[in-house]
């Protein structure tokens, strides 16, 4: 059987592993099982073939059996518990913040005297959309630095220049001061791609959709915390000077905003542990800061020697006293490093010895997860977006509900995804896979944008002469909430996953997700004006003005579904399911190849 996983047929790609820690044995199945050649993967390249365990085509590591006991050992590793809390605290913190501002926007934007009263919505817009831009501009940025530097310290910096621009937002009185705060804002953060990639390099893919469920449930909850807060902290009036208006009124729940960010941060530094094994290898965090101010002021001040490239000589000459070459290329090897010095430095930086290529990191499979994942977002937005317009606007283009009907509506669907996500969707993935899933949650998002152009009025009679029309329109509106609601939870928990999955190595794992919340943006930004720009032009179409918008979004979402069927890759499963379905795909795909290659002999 050895022998047999060390000969490759010639022409067969092999897999890469998803996961760094499905290379990983407890020390009984490692002494009693197999042993690893080399150790697992802690650096950027493809990751080893065992010769004693045969590789599947999914890029798994099909361990040889002496019972059923060792074997179900293997695929069930247990959860990191603190810090899957740290990564629940952090996550929680920065959504409550988030979402604190949405209660009071439309008032504060109202104050800006540049602001027209009856432009409100359209400078509300641009006051959001200018935080999804400048994320769209950096997300990418922060998941390649914290391939570099690590995630706690890219989490840390982010956290902390965040909490700065929530103090700064505090004190804006003018339009153009929001916009560009909510634009500092959001070129700073970017650490919901980095938070996702910690998570799957905690895990596995025996425990990881044990962990990737309640991510959402986190967000959700972040959902209620934070409007509460924002909406109950405004202070009108001066708190020390009764009578007297507050220059400042919307500074209280930026105040607490950034309040717990700094508790967020504080348990950062304690309790969160660095998840990227090439960052384990750096000095302390401080050091590393001290480095780098080091760097910069030798480097702006010009130093002859600077202690960078002293550092880099040392350690040649000790290659070059081992490997028996002269130093008669001292000069040049001084203008090459000056050049590249920062990104070198082992001092700041992990080490980048076999660097991936772009083929193998964007692969065929990848490019349609992060397109879909840019449908899949758009459509969330979309939908979002256009519910409280649509469900407020007049009749016969909207339902005229009441801000107190669309809220109870929208907290009806809060509590459904919780209730879906905790108990049903784990069971429900176990049975369908990632890919399933994630096709389901495209497929449900165009069903929904289609229905709810067919929900009815209060006035309407009622179906089948039973109650009235409001109770059907609730009914309705509901049954819709209720398909989108699992489409947007389950669909964002299975692309989390083929995200992490379609990683070749956690080396390129937060620059994956920092380019999955990079098109994240990109379908932030752009879903709020292009639905509220079709809603406009629908309003003037009759009859039935209200599919243009919702058909428009639902052909979307319906293209989306259709490109998703392209996900093929084996390694994208999570272990579980692997275990139930995939290891009879795995023999059939390696019989194909056999077969193929036995026709080419």
């Amino acid at each position: 059987m050895a022998s047999k996983s060390l000969e490759m047929p010639p022409g067969m790609d092999r897999r890469k592993s998803s996961t760094t820690p499905h290379y990983q044995a407890s020390p009984q199945l490692h002494h009693n099982i197999f042993t690893f050649p080399t150790p697992p993967p802690k650096s950027r390249g493809r990751p080893p073939i065992s010769p004693s365990a045969s590789s599947g085509f999914d890029g798994s590591t099909n361990v040889p059996s002496n019972g059923g006991d060792a074997d179900h050992d293997c695929h069930n590793s247990p959860l990191p518990k603190k810090q899957l809390a740290m990564l629940a605290i952090i996550a929680l913190c920065e959504q409550t913040a988030l979402n604190s501002i949405s209660p009071y926007l439309p008032e504060m934007t109202s104050t800006f005297p540049e602001v027209d009263v009856g432009q409100i919505g359209l400078y509300v817009g641009t006051i959001a959309s200018s935080f999804a831009l400048a994320q769209f501009a950096t997300n990418f940025f922060w998941g390649w630095l914290s391939d570099r530097i690590g995630r706690k310290p890219v989490v840390m910096l982010g956290t902390t220049l965040t909490a700065a621009c929530f103090l700064a937002f505090g004190f804006c009185r003018t339009l153009w001061q929001a916009v560009l705060v909510q634009a500092l804002m959001g070129l700073v953060n970017g650490n919901q791609g980095v938070i996702s990639t910690c998570l799957g390099e905690i895990t596995d893919r025996s425990n990881q959709s044990k962990a990737f469920v309640y991510l959402p449930v986190i967000y959700g909850i972040g959902g209620i915390t934070g409007p509460a807060v924002g909406g109950l902290l405004v202070m009108k009036n001066h708190p020390f000077k009764k009578g007297v208006k507050n220059p400042y009124p919307y500074l209280l729940p930026n105040l607490f905003s950034a309040t717990i960010l700094g508790i967020d941060l504080i348990c950062t530094a304690f309790w969160l542990e660095e998840s990227l094994e090439e960052a384990k290898d750096l000095p302390p965090l401080k050091e590393r800061v001290g480095n780098l101010f080091s760097w910069i002021w030798q480097f702006t001040g010009g130093s002859h020697r600077p202690t960078y490239l002293r550092n880099r000589h040392h350690r040649d000459s000790r290659h070059r006293v081992d490997g028996g070459a002269d130093g008669s290329d001292d000069e040049t090897s001084d203008q090459e490093s000056e050049s590249q010095s920062l990104l070198s430095m082992p001092e700041i930086f992990t080490n980048n010895g076999s660097q991936l290529t772009s083929k193998e990191v964007l692969n065929r499979d990848t490019i349609l997860l992060l397109g879909t994942y840019l449908v899949f977002q758009l459509s969330n937005i979309s939908y979002n977006s256009l519910y409280p317009i649509f469900a407020s606007s007049p009749q016969p283009t909207g339902r005229e509900l009441s801000p107190e009907e669309i809220g109870l509506s929208l907290s009806f669907a809060g509590i459904v995804t919780i209730v879906f996500q905790v108990g049903i969707f784990g069971k429900l993935k176990e049975k369908m896979g990632n890919k399933a899933t994630y096709r389901a949650g495209l497929f449900l998002f165009f069903i929904s944008m289609m229905m709810m152009p067919w929900v009815g009025y209060s006035d309407s009679k009622p179906l089948f002469g039973v109650g009235t029309g409001k109770v059907w329109l609730w009914v309705e509106l509901g049954f819709g909430l209720l398909v989108k609601t699992v489409a947007a939870v389950g669909g964002l928990t299975s692309a989390l996953l083929l995200i992490t999955n379609s990683a070749p190595n956690h080396s390129v794992l937060g620059t994956l997700n920092g380019l999955a919340q990079t098109l994240s943006a990109a379908g932030r930004a752009a879903g709020p004006f292009l639905s509220g720009g079709l809603f406009s032009i629908a309003t003037s179409v009759q009859p039935k003005g209200e599919a243009l918008a919702w058909g428009v979004f639902g052909g979307i979402a319906f293209l989306g579904w259709i490109a998703s069927f392209g996900i093929r890759g084996e390694g994208l499963e999570s272990a579980e399911f692997d275990e139930e379905n995939g290891s009879g795909e795995d023999e059939d795909y390696d019989d194909e190849d056999n077969d193929a290659e036995v026709g080419r002999r």
